[in-house]
């Protein structure tokens, strides 16, 4: 009996061994099926390129343009959602133009970790072009917390644009021309040669987290420029340079700015306008929930004197807005002219109403805090301030306002006085 027992209990184990053997094999090959196939459904609809992968060095010396070319080439040409990856180092590159159209790509994520540092040989960069330049393409979004350097200072002292209208125009650091769609999220721009980041004839356009910085005597460097583009907006970023921390140009409809904190530098500007014939209206501008810090202007409009064309600006807001020991906090300036000298003194040509000024507070470095001076060929119409109040920040004196050629109506505080 007990050899009988044994029998069936040998049995018994070989049955399971075998159990496990087949239907364990069945299942684990199974498993590997399904992972191969997740697997190969994410090759084919999401491509990766490393900068690395294409040569470059990250090295901060050796010039990795062609690396990088080549990289937005393969990335461009591909299906899908492509990712294209820059990831820490430093590197030396520029200019760059990475252009579309990318017909057969969903969506472009661009993710920069690197520093990357603009070459400092002024003859390789084109008249009023870019450092690095993106065009014509829908769908990118460029994160990741990298720096772009554009090694202004040694370019700098080239800057004639003080004395000459026409002067050579240097590299805007990162320039948008002609974009849809785009993302720009958490990434620092620091010492442009020119203007830092400019958008220009771009549609649903959103940056956000962004730290722009260069030194307060660095000349025209433009935090952001926007130009001829429709449904912008920036919000939450932080802007210290030599000129505007954001200037709003011609052209522009449905222009959001909010929580920018703002200085050292220019302010907040609308213009300068009416320079060049032609020019687009501007409208539907709104500029909320910003401090504006140490700079020369707080909310500016410019237009020039003797406007070879007509032109408009109009249904623009700027609410909420703190001023923190600004020599300008509201100027309306339709005599601009940053030159030594100005030919001509005749009245501008871009008209100016329905411009609204709410919850404006702080403190002036200047006794004249609000200066609203007009067109006398056309005087600007329906300016609304409401509750404004702004002290001299040395305390030792009242504040004041000038105005001409305005038809404003005052609600609620007013400090300074209304000026008639």
């Amino acid at each position: 009996m007990s050899l009988d027992y044994s029998f069936v209990r040998l049995l018994l184990l070989l049955s399971l061994f075998c159990f496990q053997c087949v239907f364990g094999r069945e299942r684990a090959a199974d498993s590997v099926g399904l992972q191969t196939i997740n697997v190969d459904h994410k090759a084919k609809s999401s491509f990766v390129f490393n900068v690395k992968s294409f040569g470059a060095k990250a090295d901060g010396q050796t010039d990795d343009s062609k690396a990088f070319t080549a990289a937005w080439k393969e990335a461009c040409q591909s299906k899908g959602r492509v990712h294209l990856i820059i990831p820490r180092g430093k590197y030396m590159v520029g200019p760059l133009k990475f252009s579309g159209p990318c017909r057969n790509v969903s969506a472009l994520n661009l993710r920069m970790n690197g520093y990357l540092k603009a070459t400092t040989e002024l003859s390789k960069y084109e008249f009023g072009g870019g450092w690095i330049q993106f065009a014509w393409t829908k769908g990118l979004t460029l994160t990741g917390g990298g720096t772009f350097d554009g090694q202004g200072a040694k370019a700098w002292p080239h800057n004639k644009c003080s004395k000459d209208s026409n002067c050579k125009l240097l590299p805007t650091s990162l320039k948008f021309i002609g974009m849809n769609k785009t993302v720009i999220r958490g990434i620092s721009s620091v010492n442009s040669k020119f203007f830092h980041i400019a958008v220009v004839d771009c549609h649903y356009f959103k940056g956000s987290k962004l730290k722009i910085q260069a030194p307060e005597t660095s000349p025209n460097t433009d935090g952001i420029h926007i130009e001829r583009s429709s449904s912008v907006y920036f919000s939450s970023s932080h802007i210290a340079t030599g000129d505007d921390c954001i200037s709003v140009g011609e052209g522009n409809s449905h222009v959001t700015i909010t929580s920018i904190a703002c200085g050292p530098g220019h302010g907040i500007s609308v213009g300068s306008l009416g320079k060049y014939p032609n020019e687009g209206d501007v409208s539907g501008l709104v500029v909320r929930d910003c401090t504006i810090s140490g700079t020369t202007n707080g909310i500016r409009i410019k237009t020039w004197a003797n406007s070879p064309g007509r032109s408009a600006a109009t249904n623009m807001t700027f609410t909420n807005i703190v001023m923190n020991n600004v020599t300008n906090p509201i100027i309306i300036d339709q005599l601009y002219c940053p030159l030594r000298s100005c030919a001509s003194q005749t009245p501008s040509k871009v008209k100016l109403s329905d411009i609204y000024l709410k919850n404006i507070r702080g403190t002036s470095s200047s006794q004249v805090a609000v200066a609203l001076e007009c067109s006398r060929g056309i005087p600007c119409q329906n300016i609304y301030l409401e509750d404004v109040h702004l002290n001299l920040a040395s305390g030792k004196k009242e504040v004041t306002s000038t105005c001409s050629n305005v038809k404003a109506k005052f609600i609620g505080t007013q400090i300074p006085p209304p000026c008639t």
